[in-house]
């Protein structure tokens, strides 16, 4: 999005902007949990010193009186240990503030449709900030029938990122429960920023926040979207409650139209010309199935791929790595991915035409140092 990277975690980066680059940025960010803008960092070594820095700060600037606001926290501090009491103060702090400068204060509460506040401490430093998006970026809005262990729409987006999909070549999902990878790669296929989907974010409640800038940014978006037809989407699974769930789903993220539906066995599921990307998130028996029920599944995978896939870009999506041994293919790259606590792996590999002995010295090439091992 032409941002530059100041700063960089294991869960997250930081660029330089304000309030309208937190607007933009939460209307266009496919993987992105939440976008923060931090207002201010200070040492910290106790309750007490957390509830005076807090009260120092500005927050008739930020807050209206007559608004909403809620307070989160991530706190790991050897004076805490109940998590919720630095919200608590952190909370009553700010509502103490509000109340000396604007003779009222706001009402707080465990919802985040208003303003949102993150508190952030870790040893003898503590930063609070503004929590752009509210509710969690992740909930695009559409899936209202979310069936079976579905994947966050975040998370299906990244796959399908990791995977290098771009919307120029067809994509098949099977397995495709409620419809999530198939849904975002629509969305990805047609430019379309996935904040349009959503009516709400913490921006809106926030003093500051102008209206016809956040509506031009809309406005703007939806100019970017691509107006023709995208490359086939291709979404299946044997279960018919679910194909109902996904068509459903898809209607209500306005891409219906884009993605054809099949009630069938993966393995049956149609394959269109040209080849494209592939990519299936089968059971791993974790919440769902039981390992050693999926062996033969995970081969039968292998086995759709080897027979039927010949051109084709396939990524299994999987948090069971014993069974992703069961494909009996050998990979191209294995992406890490974190579900949750749940560390995953995107499984990638490309199927060839050609003899096995071709095949074998081509994929030697193209692994040998670049694949992450198990």
């Amino acid at each position: 999005m032409g941002y530059k990277i100041t700063e960089q975690s294991p869960a997250g980066a930081g660029v330089r902007g304000n309030l309208d680059d937190a607007m933009r940025l939460s209307l266009h960010l496919r993987t992105a949990y939440a976008v923060m803008l931090r207002l201010a960092a200070f040492p910290c070594d106790g309750p007490d010193d957390l509830f005076q820095a807090t009260l120092r700060l500005p927050w008739e600037e930020w807050l209206p009186p007559d608004g909403y606001f809620t307070v989160t926290s991530n706190v790991k501090h050897p004076t805490i240990d109940n998590q919720m009491y630095p919200s608590l103060v952190v909370k009553d702090a700010v509502a103490d503030r509000m109340q000396r400068q604007c003779g009222h204060r706001p009402d707080s509460g465990p919802e985040r449709n208003g303003a949102v506040l993150w508190l952030r401490w870790q040893g003898s430093r503590a930063e609070v900030w503004l929590n752009a998006s509210g509710e969690k970026l992740t909930d695009r809005g559409y899936r209202k029938r979310p069936h079976t262990a579905p994947l966050r729409e975040s998370l299906a987006a990244g796959i399908l990122m990791a995977a290098g999909y771009d919307g120029e070549r067809p994509l098949v999902n099977p397995m495709c429960g409620s419809g999530t990878l198939a849904i975002e790669g629509a969305l990805l296929a047609l430019n379309r920023a996935p904040g349009l989907l959503r009516g709400n974010f913490g921006f809106m409640h926030v003093t500051g926040f102008e209206k016809n800038k956040w509506e031009a940014l809309r406005a703007q978006a939806r100019r970017q979207t691509v107006k023709k037809t995208p490359a086939p989407v291709i979404a299946s699974d044997h279960d018919p409650h679910a194909i109902v769930a996904a068509r459903h789903n898809a209607q209500t993220a306005g891409v219906e139209h884009c993605i054809e539906f099949h009630v069938c066995d993966f393995a049956e599921t149609p394959l269109p010309d040209p080849p494209g990307t592939l990519a299936v998130n089968p059971e791993y028996g974790v919440r769902l199935g039981h390992t050693d029920a999926l062996r033969e599944e995970y081969k039968r995978i292998g086995d759709f791929f080897k027979q039927q896939c010949s051109g084709w870009q396939c990524h299994i999506f999987t948090g069971n790595l014993e069974l992703g041994k069961c494909v009996g293919l050998r990979t191209s790259k294995r992406t890490i991915f974190h579900n949750a606590d749940l560390e995953c792996r995107l499984l990638s590999y490309e199927i060839y035409d050609g003899s096995r002995k071709t095949r074998k010295q081509f994929t030697t090439e193209i692994t040998e140092g670049t694949e992450n091992e198990l």
